[in-house]
């Protein structure tokens, strides 16, 4: 114990430390402040520091005691749940537990959590009732594995594919991740998993014909919410989500420049629900023509007056894209439609990103830059409009190369 006086415009002050003993090679102190009163003299300040220097070490002590108990009670108490649940808990107990806790945080995208959620059924049949500390990389990369096989897929006949099976990979690792933090764990055996190769679905595009004669067709025949809809992914290269997403409210109709910063989406038993877009790069800004901008103000005006016939049945929504009654359009609606208008028409019918691949391709051979066309698009790279549009960049150089060597020829 130090006693160390200081001097103050009020007086002599005393300041009483205490050691209390030393953890992970730091000291533990605990201090007070005494200032004696004007009248006492000399002998009668020190007699009375001296009293309340050792009772407050005794007092400081025995509360530090106590703590150092508590402390050791909470840790064994831990330890010991630890413990059971390394002997007890399983896969899809530690699992569950874990999406409750992103229910609550909210530190994934409802469409993230969404994805996580639908993997739930085909890996708790496989490894869900295993011991999460029994849990080894043998058993992760079987389930992934058999994942890849013929049949899985009931839709197609065939295995996952890659992209899927990671997302299963990426349920099960953040599980784990989080039963390390818990410490049921010591690694995440998750990592360096092989993924078994599916057939990759060739991208369908449309050509320059092909976009001309459904747009023609699509403008002359098609209800105004349609026409516009298609429009703009043509013209602008939206995803469907951000498309359906757009409220009155991101159109800025002096600039013709509309804003992406939200999307509508549909999930099997969770309906439809708003996120966010895609990557940080997916909020952007569009230049828009002003055909499309005297659409938006056709489609503004025919859902005024559709409001006022549903009277008390509409729905009061900023949307663009709604039903009949003002709730946000079924994201599925846009392709039906489609497929349907197409067979009527004896058109090429091809999914609805064909239209954004399309944007994209025809930018790229119109020599329009890579990082501009990666913006338009909302890529979070340009890597990434690099490797799906490879070919489209590859013959955008032929093209230039082949402009400058014909300069040179010609000179």
């Amino acid at each position: 114990m130090t006693i160390l006086p200081r001097e103050t415009k009020n007086g002599t002050v005393y300041f009483i430390r205490v050691s209390l003993g030393y953890i992970n090679g730091k000291q533990q102190t605990k201090g007070m402040t005494y200032k004696p009163e004007k009248v006492m003299k000399p002998k009668a300040v020190d007699k009375e520091l001296n009293r309340i220097a050792v009772l407050f070490e005794e007092k400081a002590k025995q509360e530090y005691a106590l703590q150092l108990q508590r402390e050791a009670d909470r840790q064994e108490q831990e330890n010991n749940e630890i413990e059971f649940a390394k002997k007890h808990m399983t896969f899809q107990e530690l699992a569950e537990e874990w999406v409750s806790l992103q229910e609550e945080t909210h530190e994934l995208k409802n469409s993230s959590l969404l994805r996580m959620k639908s993997c739930r059924e085909r890996t708790y049949k496989a490894i869900g009732d295993v011991l999460v500390s029994k849990l080894t990389y043998r058993k992760i990369q079987a389930f992934i594995t058999s994942l890849g096989r013929i049949g899985v897929n009931q839709k197609t006949g065939l295995g996952l594919s890659k992209k899927t099976q990671k997302h299963y990979l990426t349920f099960i690792s953040d599980v784990m991740i989080y039963a390390k933090r818990c410490g049921i764990i010591n690694d995440n055996p998750c990592r360096d998993i092989s993924f078994s190769k599916s057939t990759t679905k060739e991208i369908e595009i449309y050509s320059l014909d092909e976009a001309k004669k459904i747009l023609a067709a699509i403008d002359d025949k098609a209800p105004l919410k349609y026409k516009l809809f298609f429009n703009l992914l043509a013209y602008c290269g939206m995803r469907r989500g951000e498309a359906l997403g757009l409220e009155y409210k991101d159109i800025c109709f002096d600039t013709s420049v509309l804003t992406v910063s939200r999307t509508s989406n549909y999930h099997q038993g969770y309906g439809v629900y708003t996120d966010t877009p895609k990557t940080k790069s997916s909020y952007r800004s569009l230049y828009i023509q002003h055909s499309i901008i005297e659409l938006i103000q056709q489609l503004r005006k025919e859902q005024q007056e559709q409001a006022k016939k549903c009277s008390d049945l509409w729905v009061e929504c900023d949307r663009l894209f709604i039903t009949w009654n003002g709730k946000p359009l079924h994201p599925s609606a846009p392709y039906k439609w489609l497929k349907r208008f197409c067979e009527n028409e004896k058109l090429t019918f091809k999914a609805l990103h064909s239209f954004r691949h399309f944007v994209a391709t025809q930018a790229l051979a119109s020599g329009v830059d890579v990082k501009a066309v990666s913006n338009m698009l909302g890529h979070s790279q340009t890597s990434t409009t690099l490797n799906i549009y490879a070919h489209a960049v590859q013959q955008a150089n032929e093209n230039a190369l082949n402009s400058v060597a014909k300069l040179l020829e010609t000179g």
